[in-house]
């Protein structure tokens, strides 16, 4: 979900700085047979482009900081678990070049044009929030496993529910449920603390009907 948004904002974001480029240098528009600079309605577009990069990213934001709470309620788990270190230092250098990319979109905008201004708040606000989120959280990057579903919140949200499922394997280290249907979701088992996969395995399994799903090689 979270590589989603990521190219969702991407894809609005480069057009928004090429607006900005034209505008910021001058550059003629042919068919418009005038200047950039000289076009009506630059400020209502900053805003719908604004307006729309703020809507993708709190999307995200809402989605994250919901699952952090959830997976922080510990006693609603059969089993609660902080990430593995190795993954929060990949939380930490991703969330850190989110916000360098938010950073460099800001910077861009002013030095080109401070028509812009709408679109730089809405970058300084997804900034800040690409902070706050990793330092107020560094301590509530957590597996959880429920009797309906596992839960993993940290820079993204892993929801993995456990009706329906006919067979949980791994290979390597991704965990793979395939469910009634041809379904299939996977599992980054490398979230989870060494020492405690056997533990979250015997847990799953506690949940699962072994009549109905097949476990194999998850030891």
């Amino acid at each position: 979900m979270n590589s989603f948004i990521n190219l969702l904002l991407l894809l609005v974001s480069l057009p928004t700085l090429l607006v900005s480029v034209f505008i910021g240098f001058d550059l003629p528009v042919e068919f418009l047979k005038s200047t950039a600079a000289e076009l009506p309605y630059i400020k209502e577009l900053y805003f719908i482009l604004g307006l729309l990069i703020l809507i993708i990213g709190l999307r995200r934001t809402v989605r994250r900081w919901m699952g952090v709470s959830m997976v922080k309620k510990q006693d609603k788990f059969v089993w609660n678990q902080e990430i593995s270190s190795d993954r929060k230092k990949r939380v930490f250098v991703y969330n850190s070049l989110e916000a360098l990319v938010f950073l460099s979109f800001v910077v861009a905008h002013l030095f080109l044009t401070i028509s812009s201004y709408f679109v730089v708040l809405v970058y300084i606000v997804l900034l800040a929030d690409s902070l706050i989120f990793i330092i107020a959280n560094k301590g509530n990057f957590r597996v959880g496993l429920s009797s309906k579903a596992i839960l993993v919140a940290d820079r993204e949200i892993i929801l993995i529910y456990l009706h329906g499922l006919r067979k949980v394997s791994v290979s390597q280290q991704t965990i793979y449920f395939d469910y009634i249907e041809d379904l299939q979701l996977t599992f980054p088992l490398d979230c989870i603390q060494e020492e405690q996969k056997t533990a979250f395995f015997g847990a799953l399994e506690a949940q699962i009907d072994r009549d109905h799903v097949l476990f194999h090689h998850t030891k």
